[in-house]
């Protein structure tokens, strides 16, 4: 049986990422009757930074060449390793029982949020491996970051999360769904292109509902 998770990350508690992420749940839910679900907002309840004994846990796993996710809790041996793995093993344990991730997740600062990275951080470990699964990202971004706009260059939004969907957990299923020029409500400079915010909302939206129902993303 398929099973979601479902994070959120952004700071505001009304947002396009999360309106977007909302869509797509809610839409999947009802198209897989019974399946699991998990919801996660790492922005409302923060994820602590990882700290030395994380790293002494990482370096165990690669000194006894321990890959498979089932065994990582066979190296944690001090009372600092234990503690860190008992912020870390919850976390893990909602990853690897999804099949789909969907991670609401805004350009902050041309890049991920802070809330967001600190989740990442807790739940990978060296040369692990989640292929098989599948990500979806519902993103927002104040501007536009399209390929050929002035601004791709400095995307480090995407670019990052599928960079670091490959190159760490190996996974190459991932949907990226933008609500571009978000700051068109607020910025003057971008008013006259609210238009184009609205036009990237609604098709965002649209996308989120068809991946969800018509079983692209299952």
């Amino acid at each position: 049986m398929s099973h979601l998770l479902h994070l959120d990350s952004s700071a505001r508690s009304a947002s396009f990422s999360r309106e977007l992420s909302a869509r797509f749940a809610g839409v999947w839910r009802a198209a897989h009757p019974g399946a699991g679900y998990t919801y996660r907002d790492v922005a409302a309840e923060p994820v602590p930074p990882i700290g030395q004994a994380w790293t002494e846990i990482c370096d165990a796993l690669l000194a006894g060449e321990i890959t498979d996710p089932a065994g990582y809790a066979s190296v944690v041996k001090t009372p600092e390793q234990r503690e860190a793995w008992a912020v870390i093993e919850p976390l893990l344990a909602e990853l690897l029982a999804a099949d789909v991730v969907l991670i609401g997740a805004p350009m902050y600062n041309f890049s991920i949020p802070a809330s967001l990275k600190l989740w990442i951080d807790q739940v990978t470990f060296p040369k692990m491996s989640l292929a098989g699964k599948a990500f979806v990202v519902a993103g927002a971004r104040g501007g536009t970051y399209l390929p050929g706009t002035p601004r791709e260059p400095v995307d480090h939004h995407e670019r990052y999360l599928r960079d670091f969907f490959a190159g760490h957990y190996d996974v190459h299923d991932v949907t990226f769904l933008h609500a571009e020029l978000t700051n068109a409500l607020v910025d003057p400079r971008l008013s006259p292109r609210d238009a184009d915010r609205a036009a990237s909302r609604e098709k965002a939206l649209l996308v989120a509902e068809t991946l969800a129902s018509t079983g692209t993303v299952a």
